[in-house]
């Protein structure tokens, strides 16, 4: 099936088998990389992409499913080799280890605070119980959102009405 996406700002056509899943075909078809696949059952987060704004599990949805959806990924959160504020907290606070987890933080929380720029540290703490990390304990992905904070809040501030 043909579909088009808005995929990171670039209008993308891709042939996609009916059952295929959209984090599949970011990987497969469109060698988007960075979405990882973990548990395949949407229970781990390590798939998780921002669709139409919301953090979506790439693995439980298919990719016809997306189609005429705009879709933020892991690669699409810089701006060219600038680093987008969230991924320089994660930087800074050293919230990653092995990595495979950092793509589904990354973009859940980029969704969370794109809505929620004042959101507590009990809530960001909430929205990440379902992306699962073996590695860093958490505590450095709270501390790395709750620095990021500030930026996104800025981006509200100045956004027009």
């Amino acid at each position: 099936m043909n579909i088009t996406l808005s995929i990171n700002g670039a209008r993308i056509e891709v042939d996609v088998p009916p059952r295929m899943t959209l984090c599949d075909a970011l990987r497969q078809k469109l060698q988007l990389t960075g979405t990882h696949i973990g548990c395949e059952h949407g229970v781990c987060g390590a798939c998780t992409i921002i669709v139409n704004g919301r953090a979506v599990r790439s693995c439980l949805m298919l990719a016809v499913q997306a189609s005429g959806a705009t879709i933020t990924t892991v690669e699409g959160l810089a701006h060219g080799d600038d680093l987008s504020p969230l991924q320089a907290a994660f930087r800074r606070h050293h919230a990653l280890q092995c990595g495979f987890c950092t793509p589904g933080m990354l973009t859940t929380l980029h969704a969370l605070l794109t809505e929620e720029p004042y959101a507590s540290e009990e809530r960001i703490r909430d929205v990440i119980t379902g992306n699962l990390c073996r590695c860093t304990g958490y505590i450095p992905i709270v501390e790395a959102a709750l620095d990021a904070r500030e930026a996104y809040q800025r981006s509200r501030e100045s956004a027009p009405l």
